[in-house]
């Protein structure tokens, strides 16, 4: 559980926003108002930012802080979605069909955590 949310936040940093900037990432930069350029950039920035966020998860994964970190990132990022670019929600490859599973097992890995917290107490 704990490698599916890490895998899935390094790969999803890398492939639709540094490999190759997916279309719909382009969307979500660009309703913010910005020129191609900026947009590309705050899209290449981000993936960069996933990617090191991934990391810091693989490395400090017993860190309830972090967990729930990603918790409000995940939720901050759909409710962003609902927000600018609403219609995305139903594409076929959505926020919602790629967070909350997310959310759901960073909740069950804070628990997890916890449970282990306790135990040693």
């Amino acid at each position: 559980m704990v490698q599916i949310v890490i895998w899935v936040s390094i790969i999803h940093g890398f492939f639709p926003k540094l490999y190759h900037v997916a279309p719909l990432e382009k969307l979500m930069t660009g309703s913010a108002g910005y020129s191609e350029q900026v947009s590309d950039l705050i899209t290449r920035s981000a993936g960069v930012g996933e990617i090191i966020f991934g990391l810091c998860l693989f490395v400090f994964y017993k860190h309830k802080h972090l967990v729930a970190l990603n918790i409000l990132a995940l939720m901050g990022l759909l409710l962003a979605v609902v927000v600018m670019q609403p219609q995305l929600l139903i594409e076929a490859f959505n926020p919602v069909t790629t967070n909350l599973p997310l959310i759901g097992l960073s909740v069950i890995w804070l628990k997890e955590i916890k449970l282990l917290n306790n135990r040693y107490l």
